[in-house]
């Protein structure tokens, strides 16, 4: 899977994290404004920028950025160890999404995080594999995420819908602390606004021969990149760094859109970091 965010986005959002203008970016780079505009739009290059002064001049970090240039993406998973873990992807509104859903093999208890735009997968994942869908957990409340709740509570009425949205009804809303059990999976949860107000990410641990950690981190982290800083650049990348980029390396994340990768992978490669 290609990253989410090509290389001219990563160099877009950079200039906005550091709110800095396209042509003082041409220049470090360069490169005409007419040049850096077809990178941002395309990822391409028909002349290579100096990439080290490009990310000087917008907060990124030019070793890391150079790497994506010559075309860095996260090793491809091997979900072996997490036999009860499923990726699914969607597509609606000219995107795709993913959403994710994990179970407990003897109780066969189950929780699926996000939605996406089309339940109709996850429910025969959960009939074929006879679940009984206990949660759905939402990393935060954008369209694409939650696309397809209502289709999935009327077909699973007595799953238990939990966010961090101040609108969502107060029994839905989750709680400074609380902990979710599947099984012997445990699930918490460490806030991470900044794309979104009601940000969260889901921390998935217990697993059989003690796999590593298994992070549901919304839009805050992508492969290589971060969500748009809807609520704040510096909040988004600050709790990133603080939330997630401070797990243990092995850590799996998984994002809203885009390939699966690990703390380490992001620590080592992400521009933003």
């Amino acid at each position: 899977m290609s990253l989410e965010d090509h290389l001219g986005d990563i160099i877009r959002k950079g200039r906005n994290l550091s709110g800095v203008a396209a042509s003082m970016a041409a220049k470090a780079a360069g490169l005409s404004e007419a040049e850096l505009s077809a990178l941002e739009d395309s990822g391409q290059f028909s002349r290579r920028p100096n990439f080290i002064a490009l990310a000087n001049a917008t907060g990124l970090n030019g070793k890391k950025l150079e790497r994506i240039a010559d075309g860095w993406v996260p090793a491809k998973k091997d979900l072996t160890p997490w036999r009860h873990f499923r990726v699914f992807t969607s597509a609606g509104d000219g995107m795709t999404v993913n959403c994710f859903l994990t179970w407990d093999e003897a109780t066969r208890e189950a929780a699926l995080f996000d939605t996406g735009f089309d339940a109709k997968v996850i429910l025969e994942t959960i009939a074929k594999e006879r679940l009984q869908l206990r949660y759905v957990f939402i990393t935060h409340s954008h369209p694409d995420h939650i696309a397809a709740l209502s289709e999935l509570r009327d077909a699973q009425p007595q799953a238990l819908v939990r966010s961090h949205s101040k609108n969502a009804p107060v029994s839905q809303r989750l709680q400074l602390g609380e902990v979710f059990s599947l099984g012997n999976l445990r699930i918490s949860f460490r806030e991470t606004p900044g794309h979104a107000a009601d940000g969260v990410t889901y921390i998935i641990a217990g697993w059989p021969n003690q796999a590593p950690e298994v992070a549901i981190v919304g839009d805050a982290i992508f492969a290589a990149s971060m969500g748009r800083g809807n609520d704040g650049w510096d909040l988004a990348r600050n709790k990133v760094r603080e939330q997630i980029l401070s797990l243990p390396g092995k850590t799996v994340l998984c994002p809203g859109h885009g390939p699966l990768t690990t703390v380490a992978e992001e620590r080592e490669n992400n521009p933003f970091f």
